[in-house]
């Protein structure tokens, strides 16, 4: 059981008792990032940000889907407007103990499967989606037998698994925070989400000063438009760098931790994040710079380095920045999404075990 499970028995949530909420960044207010209303799924347009707050309304799964795939939204986004998602299929049907027949029943399970298949293949690299959709499938799998409402029942479930995550956030911010020390340089890449912040936050929280380096993440700029104004929002010093900076910065004795977000971690503690990650570790291991990263759980299907697919997206993409082409379309380009770096090069996964040995997570069944 994780701590989060142990905090919610108790009535306690680690949330709660750190104060989350309150430190959170607009962009990741959990009704910010995504959420069901008046049977649509409101997505919170990370692309607008930070020049406006705005949200993309989606009615159906295959408009959700595409804004997944269009970088509408990154990190916790896609599962979370991806769970949202499987509401615009259960809401459309009545309660089960309405259904006239059996096959009344299966056509909604059904029609909830096929929305998971379009939903998953919107980001394949992103295992979050496919382990919270599953959760939830079962969610109104189960629904269904027991003649409950299947959109009552996702919607309880999709609110049990944000208590669970924030509290899971809270518990892993903790423990980064505590290795964190006054006056450090941190580095970061793209956007690291809740668990990276609010480290910050607890950090300047405890009388801290630090400040935190984060490069710009071609070809969206993550880090420009959602790292460093959300920072910023925080109250803690950011500096702004393009990708190419990080060991420059590095060698004039200004970066003490390397820390960021994984989009995905193999049981034998390879990190799979944005691409740069890879970079920036090695790097940082030739200046003795400690890399951490924080791991949101365990996917079991991921047990080493050649379990892992690396997304291709459409290389055009690398010929923009910010919509306005920067070379000719005829210039060959590519653009693989993510990296892997090896676990010789991290210092510790920070998991609600507290932060691991990247060799040691076998030893821990739940992360």
């Amino acid at each position: 059981m994780s701590t989060a499970t142990n905090n919610l028995t108790e009535g306690i949530s680690s949330a709660e008792r750190e104060g989350v909420y309150a430190l959170l960044p607009f962009i990741l207010n959990p009704s910010n990032i995504a959420r069901f209303e008046a049977g649509k799924v409101i997505i919170g347009d990370r692309r607008a940000f930070p020049f406006s707050n705005s949200f993309v309304s989606c009615e159906t799964v295959d408009e959700v889907a595409g804004a997944i795939k269009n970088m509408v939204t990154q990190g916790s986004g896609p599962w979370l407007s991806a769970v949202h998602a499987l509401r615009i299929v259960a809401s459309n049907y009545p309660p089960a103990d309405a259904f006239t027949d059996v096959g009344s029943q299966e056509e909604l399970l059904s029609q909830l499967r096929q929305a998971r298949d379009k939903l998953v293949a919107s980001r394949p690299t992103n295992t979050a989606i496919q382990l919270r959709l599953a959760a939830v499938l079962s969610t109104a799998t189960e629904a269904v037998n027991n003649q409950q409402c299947v959109d009552d029942a996702i919607a309880a479930s999709i609110k049990l698994i944000l208590q669970g995550i924030y509290d899971d956030y809270a518990t892993r911010a903790r423990a980064m925070a505590d290795l964190i020390e006054d006056g450090d340089g941190i580095l970061t890449n793209c956007f690291a989400e809740a668990g990276f912040i609010l480290a910050l936050a607890f950090a300047a929280r405890d009388g801290k000063k630090i400040t935190v380096y984060t490069p710009e993440t071609r070809p969206y700029l993550q880090g420009a438009k959602l790292t460093a104004p959300s920072i910023q929002e925080i109250g803690v010093a950011v500096t702004l760098i393009t990708d190419n900076m990080p060991a420059h910065i590095m060698s004039e004795g200004k970066i003490q931790k390397y820390i960021t977000a994984a989009d995905l971690i193999t049981v034998d503690g390879h990190v799979v994040n944005k691409i740069g990650t890879f970079q920036n570790a090695i790097a940082a291991h030739a200046h003795n710079i400690p890399f951490f990263a924080f791991a949101w759980g365990r996917d079991n299907t991921k047990l080493v380095r050649d379990d892992i697919v690396i997304e291709e997206r459409d290389p055009a993409e690398i010929r923009l920045a910010l919509g306005m082409p920067t070379t000719i379309d005829s210039i060959n380009a590519r653009y693989p999404t993510f990296d892997i770096t090896p676990p010789k090069y991290v210092s510790g996964i920070v998991t609600v075990h507290g932060v691991l040995n990247p060799y040691m997570l076998n030893n821990y069944p739940n992360w």
